[in-house]
């Protein structure tokens, strides 16, 4: 299944690019990336790519990397992590960093999407060829953005939990750091896609930062003010196992989880019964659709503004697909 996707999206990347859609203004005629992920053009002579990571404490993130480093190997070009922790300042200072080392190219997944903007400045102020990853960056045009659709995402994640729900009942939702796109538009697509259900009643909505920890601990103070909750919602799959940790033995019988980000965490209660669905991305296939992208740039070829990748509702019908 996995690899039907990336030969998918690869296959729609390399169409997208061969209409020389434009977000930059670095651009020539584009080579393009063929089917294989091969990238066109003098790429592979030692060039140094900065992946700067929102956090590495969370396996989507992790998966992310590893993607992206493993497009790096192939196309024989260097690949620096750097990793922001949940901090914004930090991941400018090590932004600032890399423009001054004078890097090829950079590839951001912003902790703060707003604030990313000022990060990415002096990369893009020097030439640098800028790759948001996951998250997008407001307010700077970059020269692409690699993202899952997160507002389709989040309308199919609403239609998973209504069908669990039976159509009617409450829910809380747990959200994600504010301030960054994913958390903004995962949300979005919910509450437009729970809209359609009137017999569901969304009662609370409380951020816990995309962290299990925080998820345990919002989902147990909001169930205790909310005890006839039937259905939570939260923005990543890390805060739902936080939300499954709170409920006990009602999770997947009393009260019915949805996340997103398809983890293996997140795979194995969902076989288990404890989790209804996730909404599952391809962090991996971000990452090396981002370095791909990364490489077209440097080589001066024209980018989408825009690159989705699909994402694909999870439950006990077809996890073994993804295990």
């Amino acid at each position: 299944m996995q690899t039907l996707f990336r030969r998918t999206s690869i296959i729609a990347l390399a169409g997208v690019l061969a209409l020389g859609t434009t977000a930059c203004n670095r651009g020539t005629d584009s080579p393009g990336t063929d089917e294989g992920g091969e990238t066109g053009g003098a790429t592979g002579g030692g060039e140094t790519l900065t992946l700067a990571v929102s956090t590495l404490n969370n396996p989507f993130f992790i998966d992310l990397r590893d993607g992206a480093q493993e497009a790096a190997d192939e196309a024989g070009v260097n690949l620096e992590v750097v990793d922001a922790q949940n901090d914004a300042a930090t991941q400018q200072n090590q932004l600032d960093n890399a423009a001054t080392q004078g890097v090829d190219a950079i590839l951001i997944n912003p902790v703060d999407s707003e604030a990313a903007a000022a990060a990415v400045a002096p990369a893009l102020d020097a030439d640098i060829p800028v790759i948001a990853v996951d998250r997008s960056v407001e307010g700077a045009e970059v020269n692409s953005t690699v993202s899952s659709d997160n507002v389709a995402g989040g309308r199919q994640a609403a239609e998973a939990l209504a069908e669990a729900m039976g159509g009617e009942g409450k829910v809380i939702v747990l959200q994600g750091v504010a301030g960054t796109s994913a958390s903004r538009d995962r949300g979005q697509g919910f509450e437009e896609g729970i809209a359609e259900f009137d017999g569901i009643e969304v009662v609370a909505m409380q951020p816990a930062n995309f962290d299990r920890t925080q998820g345990l601990d919002v989902a147990t103070n909001l169930l205790e003010s909310h005890p006839d909750v039937t259905g939570i919602f939260a923005e990543n799959d890390e805060m739902a196992l936080g939300a499954l940790q709170a409920l006990g033995d009602r999770a997947g019988s009393d009260v019915f989880v949805v996340g997103f980000d398809g983890t293996d965490d997140a795979l194995t209660a969902i076989d288990e019964g404890r989790m209804v669905a996730t909404i599952a991305q391809q962090p991996s296939e971000l990452g090396k659709v981002a370095v791909e992208l990364a490489l077209q740039a440097i080589n001066g070829d024209d980018l989408p503004e825009a690159q989705p990748v699909d994402v694909v509702t999870v439950t006990s019908e077809n996890v073994a697909d993804f295990q």
